[in-house]
């Protein structure tokens, strides 16, 4: 999907291509010297996928703002009531899968969830791309779900109650718990990338597929399905993350 050319992302290289390559090739000139290799500059300083995520990313910056100032209580909107229904979902959630005090972890989950939500939609727009339909992306947002649940770890229990879990629960099984700990929590971002990674991309390989076929008809059930499935990966990435910060805070861990 990367070899079709985006008329937004070839504008966006024209615009800030020139500002980016020299940060570009210094990065990449540094860490390709370090392994010994040449640096090779690639024919787009922008990725696609970049592009679109940063325009997602610009979207959700404005448009909730400028919702929000619609909020009313008196008279609540459509889409307030959709937000408040949301909200009050997933404090339910955190509240099942963390214990009391889950409320405290939903603007990160959120976040993330709706920024995953929206770029899984991004893809059914004409012209659009995707960026969750890249691995680099996907993965972006599971090192960060990583880095976050670990970070909570350690901030409530302190570094060496949180690592000391990893041992197990007698100190003789610790040579086989603590390889086995580390391998279940490096597979957690691999496992969190991959999933949503193929579920998008392959949604999106399947239409551009039957819209070569036959246009504006046969896509439209895809496209439905589509839909359905972008909310399902958005919400099975933030209860999965529930579940990672729920066993990182955990008293009995």
């Amino acid at each position: 999907m990367e070899e079709h050319s985006f008329l937004i992302a070839e504008q966006a290289n024209k615009i800030f291509g020139p500002l980016v390559a020299p940060l570009k090739h210094a990065f990449c000139s540094a860490v390709y010297g370090w392994f010994g290799k040449q640096y090779l500059p690639a024919e787009k300083v922008i990725p696609d996928h970049v592009v679109f995520a940063c325009i997602i990313f610009g979207f959700c910056c404005t448009f909730f703002p400028l919702m929000r100032r619609s909020f009313s209580m008196e008279k609540p909107g459509k889409i307030q009531q959709i937000l408040e229904v949301s909200v009050e979902f997933l404090n339910d959630q955190l509240e099942e899968l963390i214990g009391h005090g889950g409320k405290k972890y939903l603007p990160m989950i959120a976040t993330v969830g709706t920024f995953i939500l929206f770029m899984n939609l991004c893809g059914l727009v004409p012209g659009f791309l995707a960026p969750t339909s890249n691995i680099n992306v996907t993965a972006a947002c599971a090192l960060v779900v990583f880095l976050y649940y670990n970070y909570l770890g350690i901030k409530k229990q302190g570094a060496l109650k949180y690592f000391k879990h990893f041992m197990g629960p007698i100190w003789w099984l610790a040579p086989l718990m603590i390889p086995i700990e580390i391998i279940s929590h490096l597979a957690r971002p691999f496992s969190l990338s991959v999933r949503l990674f193929a579920n998008i991309y392959g949604e999106d390989l399947i239409i551009i597929v039957f819209f070569s076929l036959l246009p504006l008809i046969l896509p439209l059930p895809i496209m439905a399905l589509a839909i359905f499935t972008s909310f399902l990966q958005a919400f099975i990435f933030m209860v999965l993350t529930m579940i990672y910060v729920a066993g990182a805070v955990a008293e009995e861990h």
